[in-house]
């Protein structure tokens, strides 16, 4: 069969970077970030991120290819920030939210265990 192996979807090869950067030489303040071994998952919740940020005049994805596990996003930014400032941003404030999802799950987990050793 002409598929790739399914690993390759997930492992980044020895030598490549998770995420490059290009800076685009025709639009002021707007660069390319191609984000290795990630899909539409990511490149979505990145986008919507983005958007938040009112520095941000534009924010976009593509999948280049079906085949090809990477994500290209696309950032322009107004002079008040950069789009690396906004990508990092972005990613922190990802990082911050799944990270009070992950504690509020936990936490009504351990209500929900504590009510079933009650016998409820």
């Amino acid at each position: 069969m002409n598929a790739p192996d399914r690993y390759e979807r997930f492992v980044v090869p020895e030598g490549t970077k998770k995420v490059s950067y290009e800076r685009d030489t025709k639009i002021v303040n707007a660069a390319s970030f191609t984000v290795e071994r990630e899909d539409h998952t990511i490149g979505n919740i990145l986008r919507m991120q983005l958007h938040r940020d009112p520095n941000v005049l534009f924010a976009g994805y593509k999948l280049p290819h079906p085949l090809q596990y990477k994500i290209i996003v696309r950032i322009q930014t107004t002079s008040q920030s950069s789009p690396t400032q906004a990508y990092s941003q972005a990613i922190d404030d990802l990082d911050k939210e799944l990270d009070y999802l992950k504690k509020g799950f936990e936490d009504e987990k351990t209500r929900f265990e504590e009510k079933l050793r009650q016998g409820y």
